[in-house]
């Protein structure tokens, strides 16, 4: 080809280099699955659960319930919420004008459970009220007026379970307004509400009476 100086090109044997990658090959996926492994990543398939998030839904998740006004039942799911208290029930309320709410919390004093109520200072003068009940029938009652308006609707049910949303204890917030109460069963979120209670129980005082 010329005169120039040639220079011998190396002769590659491309299959003997597909051989050795083959046989390479085990060796890096084992690798690849030991430093996977060290790391705490795990391979699925798609379309299945990792391992990681298997492990994390082990841990208890909160349950709950969730009513709707009017007429949704959320009266009935308090009632029969506080049928089931067997230590204590802590009770923080705007209004408080419903009967069956009410009679549960009394049923539940004469079973031998703790039921303490704060109710907002309004409720000293309201018109309709189950302060009056309340005192009448030995469930110790608190009023809460550090506050422009101690609007609060919450109970919290033997330590685990809070009840809570925008439903005045009422027949009204039953039968007529637009409202909604969640029941959430976890010991964290009751626990968080119990402090609060009991910062809002130390500046109440008990409730005496009418204009009192």
């Amino acid at each position: 080809m010329g005169s120039g100086n040639s220079f011998p090109l190396p002769i590659v044997d491309y299959r003997k280099r597909v051989v050795m990658m083959t046989l390479r090959a085990p060796r890096l996926v084992s690798l690849l699955l030991v430093v996977m492994a060290l790391s705490g990543c795990s391979l699925s398939p798609v379309g299945t659960t990792s391992s990681l998030a298997a492990t994390s839904s082990t841990k208890p998740l909160a349950q709950w319930q969730v009513y709707f006004s009017p007429n949704g039942g959320a009266t009935e799911a308090v009632v029969r919420t506080l049928s089931k208290a067997k230590k204590t029930v802590l009770v923080q309320a705007y209004s408080f004008t419903s009967a069956p709410i009410a009679k549960a919390l009394l049923e539940a004093k004469k079973r031998g459970v703790d039921v303490r109520v704060i109710l907002d200072k309004g409720q000293k003068t309201a018109k309709y009220s189950s302060a009056d009940f309340f005192r009448n029938t030995g469930v110790p009652v608190f009023i809460d007026d550090a506050h422009a308006i101690a609007h609060n609707k919450i109970m919290i049910i033997d330590g685990v379970t809070v009840i809570t949303g925008s439903f005045n204890f009422t027949k009204a917030a039953e039968e007529r307004n637009a409202e909604n109460l969640l029941i959430i069963r976890d010991k964290k979120l009751a626990l968080a509400y119990t402090k609060n209670w009991k910062e809002h129980f130390a500046h109440s005082e008990p409730y005496r009476g009418r204009n009192r």
